[in-house]
């Protein structure tokens, strides 16, 4: 990875991390938990890159990908935020917040973007007319929602790996939508899953209370 601008003293420490300990899938599971308070350090764009490379290997239906992501680094956009997200002060603290997009009209669009470059001639038309008839049906607030479902999986994916790259961070669902796109000039019709905040953790958050697997799983 290539760094810029990144005190020399910090990027020891994050090199001395990448190489010993990036947690596997499994602990960094069992050890995440919501963070709301960040260390003043900034997260190099080359680590936000690698994650953000891995959690798009997100699977989704038809391998559509509807999510966006706009990464918030600029002090004034976060202090924006802040306020559509109704005063939630690790908005504008944290060095870093990703906003997820879900613009499933861009995907539409775009649909030999996503089809595997293996599906070719008559039966890669075929597949794109396939999805355009199912969603042909649903109207725009429908198609936004799917969307929206969707981007949860890519959600899961990115909570883990920044904890498994020794970030803290919390999603958010608490916030107005209309406001979020305004600030960021995003389409009108697409839907804003989460917003996550992100960085070097300044406190240890509480630790993880689940339910029991026997509450929550049933067999047959």
């Amino acid at each position: 990875m290539a760094f810029t601008n990144f005190p020399p003293a910090l990027l020891n420490i994050w090199r001395g991390m990448e190489a010993t300990h990036l947690l596997d899938a499994k602990t960094a599971a069992l050890r995440r938990r919501s963070i709301r308070r960040y260390r003043k350090a900034p997260v190099p764009e080359g680590l936000l890159k690698e994650i953000l490379e891995a959690a798009l290997r997100a699977p989704s239906a038809w391998n559509l990908q509807p999510w966006r992501i706009v990464v918030v680094r600029d002090p004034a956009t976060k202090r924006a935020l802040r306020e559509a997200a109704f005063g939630q002060a690790q908005v504008e603290e944290a060095p870093v917040v990703l906003v997820l997009c879900a613009d499933l009209e861009d995907a539409l669009n775009h649909l030999d973007e996503v089809i595997h470059p293996g599906v070719q001639g008559e039966k890669r038309e075929a597949q794109k007319q396939a999805i355009q008839r199912a969603f042909a049906a649903m109207g725009q607030e429908e198609r936004a929602s799917w969307a929206a479902g969707q981007s949860y999986i890519l959600l899961g994916y990115l909570l883990l790996l920044l904890e498994a790259y020794g970030l803290g961070s919390v999603p958010m669902l608490g916030f107005d939508p209309e406001r979020v796109k305004a600030i960021l000039g995003l389409p009108s019709h697409a839907a804003i899953p989460a917003l996550v905040a992100l960085g070097y953790p300044a406190e240890e958050g509480y630790p993880s209370h689940r339910l029991p697997l026997d509450r929550v799983v049933s067999w047959r």
